[in-house]
């Protein structure tokens, strides 16, 4: 019989979370703003041939609705909100900045704060302004100062006492990777080389960011936001699986590594993990045999999470404390999310056995809402919102997730404990 896995373990001798362990959700502003037309992906979405199956439109209308939004996390027992802002709106063009987008986004912590919750504050969640698109965006180096001049001045605003922690760059990874080597992201193109230096160009962005954001809100932790999977090599012969594992080695290092490495100093690192992945010889393969597969194409594999989470520590010394910063799955079926979720929460219980320091959990996401090229088509929401409507209801998983959260332990919910 095969050895029972670290999660196995965990879930066999304890089921609850620390003391202080945070329990959230997340949202980004394209996806669920509406009307963000000064955006570069808006302009994409509108580019025939993009590939983006509809356009973002109205999204879930949350920046008018964003009361109703945080109504919704209170009720569900969570302690923070994990949303980003709109570049586009608080720099409508170069050096022109708008007071009343800063102050929309301050009432929006503020509302948060008066429900108990504390706001998570991501300052690039994918958008850019038209104008800096105009201007190279993530291929021009001097994009990280300008960047970093955008978090000064934002969190500068916002202040200390509204965000309770700030995340610099959501997935700095899947938005070279998307965009210059897929081709599915802005720009749309696909010259790894170039990919490779717009990464280079995010590391500086995030270091320039972090101490932009402690310098204008002292004391607030910040860090970065990091998308990993679990890469497996498959082979039939040794030398099938040997290159298999450099063909891994070389793309984590790309796709992975470097990004980690920048996170030295930091306050915390997120890790971002929704699937694993598999690669042959020949490079990535699709999903296995018998393993269900999403409707954005890739498996059903909650033990991920898991597995990132112990990379991410193991790459970074251990030195900088683990944040998940979201974890989920599109899908229609919402037992098949609670299952997902729970499996992914018995790893972080196995990580936190281990003595890794896991700090929080933030599920993907709280609405369904705009999922970039696929439009509205993937349902990764806790909250079903109408498309016509906008009205918000909350599925059986949101109540499920919510009784986690204020249990701050799996056991509860399982056994009646």
């Amino acid at each position: 019989m095969p050895e029972p896995s670290a999660a196995d373990a965990a879930a066999s001798t304890t089921r609850r979370f620390p003391d202080g362990f945070t329990w959230g959700t997340a949202t980004a502003a394209h996806q669920i703003e509406g009307g963000n037309w000064n955006n570069d992906w808006w302009a994409f979405e509108h580019t025939p041939g993009s590939g983006v199956v509809e356009p973002s439109g109205d999204a879930c209308d949350s920046w008018h609705r964003w009361a109703d939004d945080a109504d919704i996390v209170q009720a569900l027992g969570l302690d923070n909100y994990r949303f980003s802002l709109e570049w586009s709106r608080i720099e409508p063009e170069d050096g022109e900045w708008s007071i009343a987008a800063l102050d929309h986004y301050a009432r929006l912590c503020d509302g948060l704060r008066d429900r108990g919750i504390d706001p998570v504050v991501t300052f690039h969640h994918f958008t850019n302004p038209r104008w800096l698109s105009d201007r190279g965006g993530w291929e021009a180096a001097d994009t990280a100062a300008r960047f970093a001049a955008f978090c000064e001045r934002a969190a500068a605003h916002l202040g200390p006492d509204r965000i309770a922690r700030a995340c610099t760059i959501n997935e700095p990874n899947i938005v070279a990777f998307c965009g210059w080597v897929l081709g599915v992201f802005p720009p749309g193109r696909t010259d790894l080389e170039l990919a490779q230096q717009v990464g280079a160009n995010f590391v500086d962005a995030h270091r320039q960011a972090v101490q932009a954001i402690r310098a204008a809100a002292p004391w607030v932790p910040v860090g970065l936001t990091l998308s990993m999977q679990e890469w497996t090599p498959v082979g039939d012969t040794d030398d099938d699986l040997a290159a298999a594992r450099a063909q891994i080695e070389s793309g984590r290092g790309l796709m992975e590594d470097v990004f980690l490495a920048a996170t030295d100093g930091d306050d915390f690192v997120g890790v971002l993990t929704a699937s694993g992945c598999r690669w042959g010889r020949g490079g990535m393969l699709g999903p296995e045999d018998g393993v269900d597969q999403l409707v954005m194409g890739y498996e059903y594999w909650p033990q991920a999470l898991e597995t990132t989470i112990r990379r991410a520590w193991e790459l970074t010394g251990g030195r900088v404390p683990i944040v998940v910063t979201e974890n989920g799955i599109g899908t229609d079926d919402d037992d098949q999310r609670i299952r997902y979720t729970r499996t992914a929460l018995e790893g972080v219980l196995a990580c936190l056995a281990s003595g890794i320091d896991v700090r929080g959990y933030t599920y993907w996401s709280l609405l369904d809402n705009f999922e970039w090229a696929f439009g509205y088509g993937p349902r990764f929401g806790l909250v079903d919102v109408d498309r016509t409507t906008f009205t918000r209801t909350p599925k059986p998983s949101a109540a499920w997730f919510g009784s986690v959260a204020r249990a701050n332990a799996l056991d509860d919910v399982a056994t009646g404990a």
